[in-house]
């Protein structure tokens, strides 16, 4: 039996970001990934209660607020929460989360102010996870994966 592998949806090709639109990981990799590991897609922010598409958000360190200013930590967590459900029932002690988002980045995210810039720290469901004792790699270390 494979071993289970959380993956954010989007990275699948799944139009689940806020912008309705998917960043999926090139077609190689993706074998790879299905080749050695069960995957098991989720969108923390959908699983949360958000629409797709949605305004863009941001972690600051008062919360997870929208561009228009609208503070949707509470939907953050909860797809945290439910992300990590999902880890549990499932077995997964690793996960491939989207980098830079508020939910999923690991190591950085923008910076709650709306200028493009980075800060270190981690997504609400990144932390979760990794509270919990799931490693989470962002795409750009999917090398480690395989």
């Amino acid at each position: 039996m494979k071993e289970p592998l959380l993956i954010s949806a989007c990275l699948l090709g799944a139009a689940c970001r806020y912008d309705g639109a998917s960043r999926p990981l090139d077609a190689d990799t993706l074998e790879k990934l299905k080749e050695r590991y069960a995957l098991i897609p989720v969108c923390p922010e959908i699983l949360g209660g958000l629409p797709t598409p949605r305004l863009p958000a941001e972690r600051g360190y008062d919360g997870v607020h929208n561009a228009h200013g609208e503070n949707v930590t509470a939907q953050f967590f909860r797809g945290a929460a439910e992300t990590l459900r999902l880890a549990v029932f499932f077995g997964c002690k690793k996960a491939l989360l989207k980098e830079r988002s508020p939910s999923c980045g690991s190591g950085e995210v923008y910076d709650g102010f709306f200028t493009g810039t980075l800060r270190a720290g981690d997504g609400v469901t990144a932390e979760t996870l990794k509270a919990n004792g799931v490693a989470v790699y962002g795409e750009r270390a999917v090398d480690e994966l395989l």
